[in-house]
């Protein structure tokens, strides 16, 4: 599982077929209380009007790449969640080539509903995204909320799984 003794690394993915957001925080257990800083955040971006499985494989390459950059010890997923039934599909089946390559990797992953992690960050689950935002600012000690909303979403995603784990 997850070496809770010294450093870990999580890797926080808000799931998305047009953008994936990932935020990546480090936790060092060597001071009391554990420091929480930021690695790197930012988004997979798949190109509008291209073939879907050109979208699917750009997801593929790029997740491959963020992995064996960030060197994660634990993946946290935001579970799917729809309001508009259109995109739901699409984002299925990018959910889906997520979850094959972390499973490549051999990285376990966790997830999360959306009340979860508002509870987890803000205090309360149902927290509005600008409270949410904030409250990850906060936690990582940042001037400003990251950009684009989906990089902050998964920042606010990796700052669950490490509150639900330590």
């Amino acid at each position: 599982m997850v070496n809770l003794t010294t450093t870990t690394r999580i890797l926080g993915l808000d799931p998305g077929f047009a953008r994936l957001g990932f935020g990546a925080i480090s936790i060092s257990r060597h001071t009391r209380p554990p420091t929480v800083t930021m690695i790197d955040f930012g988004i997979i971006q798949t190109p509008a009007r291209t073939e879907i499985g050109s979208r699917l494989q750009t997801i593929y390459d790029d997740l491959h790449s963020l992995l064996d950059e960030i060197k994660p010890d634990l993946v946290a997923i935001e579970q799917l969640f729809f309001y508009k039934m259109g995109n739901t599909i699409p984002v299925a089946q990018a959910r889906g080539v997520i979850l094959l390559v972390i499973a490549q990797h051999q990285i376990p992953w966790v997830e999360f509903t959306p009340s979860q992690i508002k509870q987890a960050v803000a205090g309360y689950g149902n927290a509005n995204k600008p409270e949410v935002q904030a409250a990850v600012a906060r936690e990582l000690a940042l001037d400003k909320i990251p950009r684009p909303d989906d990089a902050a979403d998964a920042l606010a995603i990796a700052l669950t799984a490490w509150l639900q784990i330590d």
